[in-house]
């Protein structure tokens, strides 16, 4: 692949990190274009967009649109309109998501609504969501514009059935691989299959790319609902425990509620259900989940997609990108841990 760098005896980084300086010129073409497409009249608009994505982040959605189309030689030069829309997505649906949150903390900075306010923080996210389209059309494909308005639907009735499930301390794992598999997956799962698609490849290599991004993508968001009870706040980028202050019904919980007898079941239904939370509820969840291995089953939980995403890379030829992809599975389930 002429135009990614050649990496060599770099075994000991990530394989995130390889990917990135693989696509490193891609991405800085990502980057101008998502500074270009951020530019408004409004003042407000330009300065919201920017102090969020300003904020850094992995960038891991485009650059695994950029990554599954080097990895048949696609035509790089379109697909970065298609890896800035999926971010553009991607971080409208930050804005939103903490606006509903009611999050104090986003990407180890203050949360955009705390200082701009709910109302243009959610119309900014609006406003990304129509530039993420119109770079959508960039593309000139009828099916990569369906594959990503499609994912963009999904991750809103994701949302949707999220907030239906906080609080909800009888939601069942089902429910909750529903509302992430939606949520997060459907745009790591898109971010996959378009570069597919815009390489021309045929539909079974592009089921397997979208089958990998929604494993994948599954794996990392299991992974992150395990990390707001057991990472470091720097690392993690929110404030531990955001999850339960806001009653969120994750992995962690749904494991922890296993076999719980009925104080410790009183106890999830006052700090969760009613959200009525004193000094000293959160450690006592921590000690709960602790008493009942529910990190550990999460963190198997995580692994097990993981591995599903690798297997879905099979039908792929062998090739370097193959590899990073294939290592970039294990490489979140270990992430801070």
């Amino acid at each position: 692949m002429q135009h990614a760098k050649q990496i060599s005896g770099q075994a000991q980084r990530n394989p995130l990190e390889i990917l990135s300086d693989m696509l490193d010129c891609d991405m800085k073409e990502v980057n101008r274009l998502i500074l270009q497409n951020m530019q408004s009249d409004v003042p407000v608009i330009p300065k919201l967009a920017e102090y969020l994505i300003a904020a850094g982040g992995k960038r891991i959605r485009p650059l695994l649109t950029l990554a599954s189309t080097a990895l048949f030689d696609g035509p790089m030069d379109k697909s970065y309109h298609l890896a800035a829309a999926v971010e553009f997505i991607h971080t409208a649906t930050l804005l939103h998501d903490d606006v509903v949150d009611q999050s104090n903390e986003r990407r180890g900075q203050k949360a955009a609504n705390l200082i701009f306010g709910n109302q243009a923080s959610v119309l900014v996210g609006d406003f990304l969501f129509s530039k993420s389209f119109q770079m959508m059309v960039e593309s000139g494909s009828l099916e990569i514009l369906a594959i990503l308005s499609n994912a963009a639907a999904i991750i809103a009735q994701g949302e949707v059935l999220q907030l239906s499930t906080t609080n909800d301390i009888e939601t069942k794992m089902p429910v909750y691989l529903e509302v992430i598999e939606s949520k997060t997956a459907a745009l790591f799962a898109a971010s996959c299959e378009v570069g597919a698609v815009l390489s021309n490849q045929d539909q079974e290599i592009v089921t397997a790319m979208r089958d990998y991004g929604t494993k994948l993508g599954t794996a990392f968001q299991i992974i992150d609902d395990a990390l707001d009870y057991d990472a470091d706040q720097k690392t993690l980028g929110k404030e531990l425990g955001d999850d339960f202050r806001e009653g969120k019904i994750t992995a962690p919980i749904i494991f922890a509620l296993e076999n719980v007898d009925k104080e410790q079941r009183e106890f999830w239904r006052r700090t969760l259900g009613y959200k009525d939370q004193k000094n000293g509820d959160f450690e006592h969840a921590l000690a709960l989940i602790n008493a009942h291995d529910a990190l550990n089953k999460t963190i198997q939980l995580a692994k097990d997609y993981a591995v599903e995403a690798t297997k879905a890379l099979s039908p792929l030829p062998q090739s370097e990108m193959k590899t990073i992809l294939s290592d970039l599975t294990s490489y979140i389930i270990t992430r801070n841990f």
